[in-house]
């Protein structure tokens, strides 16, 4: 069996088909255009996913400051509670101490007084009557207006 052989082909267009130098000529030139298009779509898409990760990091900023906010208002607000629970403790024994005296003044001086139930707000909060609003100056004043009259 014999091979049939082919001349090479040397890439240059001297003596050639020129059918097949003008075949060689538009593959080229539509290989570089399309590969000009790849370029573009890659820029394009390149330039899309920086403006993706810059809007990214913005919000990622933001939900950063958000959840700071969050977490300061959370920690004066525990505080603030912590507070009103150290308050509401005073009361109810400062209340006790008050009872103890008007149960002495109702024993020793025939007195018949009502003493009301002291309701504990810490171990059912939603049963209290009526919300308090608490302050550090509320003490001074509230306790200094019992003992003047």
């Amino acid at each position: 069996m014999a091979s049939i052989q082919r001349p090479a082909s040397s890439g240059s267009s001297e003596g050639g088909d020129p059918a097949v130098d003008e075949r060689k000529r538009k593959r080229m030139e539509s290989n570089r255009e399309s590969a000009r298009r790849s370029r573009m779509r890659k820029q394009k898409q390149l330039e899309n996913l920086t403006e993706e990760a810059s809007r990214l990091q913005s919000e990622n900023v933001r939900l950063a400051q958000n959840i700071k906010a969050k977490e300061e208002a959370y920690v004066e607000m525990d505080a603030a509670n912590d507070i009103l629970k150290a308050q509401t403790m005073e009361l109810a024994d400062r209340l006790r101490f008050l009872n103890s005296i008007l149960e002495i003044a109702e024993d020793v001086g025939d007195l018949s007084v009502e003493i009301p139930q002291i309701p504990d707000p810490l171990f059912n909060p939603w049963q209290i009557p009526h919300p308090m609003m608490a302050s550090p100056d509320m003490f001074l004043h509230g306790i200094q207006g019992l003992f003047a009259s």
